[in-house]
């Protein structure tokens, strides 16, 4: 079978509503969960146009809901630019099927904005969208930041949407609770033209085929963990493609969250949906035998590693195509013990209809990069399921199946 888009969770809802949200301006409420607070500190340097510092944390801020372009880091890219602006594009995306970051007078500009809306407010007010994801992949810590202005608190992720530094990012899912928000103000920018929305300006020039890889993503993850991240899937039978409809629901983990060790700890033994990113993909040794990897989680460390001792697996699952998007596997969580007396928790892959992600269409061909990625559909149930005997060859730099000693 090929790795279907997010098809059979059956979960719908909005962006999850933690704060009160008046103008832009957050208050508190009674009905906030625990741990979204992550303080009032001192800024202490802007570095662009979606992260700052601040005295007392031990990194730096990742801001929420937004993605600035890139501000020019090297002499190289400049005289890039100086030789003309359609080169600099073709130059630094190269031959990459998806969008690339690259640095643009655009993002100096937001960079300025940035350092213009913190100005009048020496402390800022830091936020989490989810008490549950404090950093991300780099260490940084993941946060709203709110300026104070004419007496109440401002949402920068918000006004910097409106005014048209950024897009609404949704690639690593929709804001849990300023969804709505963030929506309004890029309609509001777009319809009037401003920042990356203007013709003619030098800025990224595939927002729309961005938006729709994004919110692709975004569409998936909300099917895949429902409105409130971390809770279990609505749909009994979510990867088994309707097959076993009596089977309990299953619990649902999201590797990005910081407890996922502890939840993946308790569930040792039992069946549960595990939702991370393909990070990387490891082929037995030449001659050695044994499983291939895929190691759900970020591009370096441990991570999560789905096991596959048959090739054809594997391949029908698709999963070569999904590396570096995300996928759910269920399965039952085990322990595997190293000869060194340590462990990791793993999951072991048996058929390929355990498998469900956001990047690749029925067929297990990639979605066409350069005129925009489809958003997520439904598929009808049991639809695109292929035994793993169906499929033979296994994917380019996967070797075929071994036999077990």
């Amino acid at each position: 079978m090929a790795l279907a888009l997010g098809l059979v969770f059956g979960v719908t809802g909005g962006s999850g509503g933690g704060g009160v949200v008046v103008g832009g301006a957050a208050r508190a409420s009674a009905s906030e969960p625990a741990g979204l607070l992550l303080g009032e500190h001192r800024l202490t340097a802007v570095t662009d146009g979606d992260t700052i510092k601040v005295e007392g944390l031990d990194a730096a801020v990742r801001l929420l809901g937004v993605d600035t372009e890139e501000t020019f880091k090297s002499r190289a890219d400049r005289r890039l630019l100086e030789a003309g602006w359609s080169a600099y594009l073709v130059a630094k995306r190269g031959g990459s099927p998806r969008p690339v970051k690259m640095a643009t007078p655009l993002g100096e500009e937001a960079r300025r904005f940035a350092a213009e809306f913190f100005a009048g407010s020496p402390t800022v007010r830091l936020e989490r969208d989810d008490p549950r994801e404090g950093r991300d992949a780099h260490g940084r810590h993941l946060a709203y930041a709110f300026a104070w202005q004419g007496g109440r608190w401002v949402n920068y992720s918000v006004e910097c949407v409106r005014a048209g530094m950024s897009p609404y990012f949704t690639k690593y899912g929709y804001s849990r609770r300023f969804h709505e928000e963030l929506e309004r103000a890029e309609s509001e920018a777009r319809a009037a033209g401003r920042g990356i929305w203007a013709s003619g300006a030098m800025h990224y020039p595939d927002y729309p085929e961005r938006k729709a890889w994004w919110n692709a993503r975004a569409d998936f993850l909300r099917r895949a963990l429902g409105p409130a991240t971390g809770g279990a899937a609505r749909d009994a039978s979510a990867l088994d493609g309707g097959d076993a409809p009596h089977r309990p629901v299953a619990p649902v983990i999201d590797l990005r969250q910081d407890h996922a060790p502890e939840r993946l700890a308790d569930l040792d033994g039992k069946e549960a949906t595990v939702v991370g990113l393909v990070a990387r993909i490891a082929a037995p040794a030449p001659g050695g035998g044994g499983p291939w990897r895929v190691t759900l989680g970020p591009p370096h460390g441990p991570g999560f590693p789905l096991i596959f001792f048959d090739g054809r697996v594997l391949a029908a699952a698709g999963l070569e195509q999904a590396v570096g998007e995300f996928v759910a596997a269920r399965g039952v969580v085990s322990r595997y013990r190293h000869a060194d007396g340590g462990h990791e928790w793993q999951m072991i892959i048996r058929r390929s209809s355990q498998l469900v992600g956001s990047s690749i269409e029925p067929g297990g061909e990639p979605r066409a990069h350069g005129s925009g990625a489809p958003a997520a559909r439904a598929i009808p149930e049991g639809a695109a399921r292929v035994p793993s005997s169906d499929a033979p060859d296994p994917p380019r730099g996967v070797p075929g199946p071994r036999p077990l000693p």
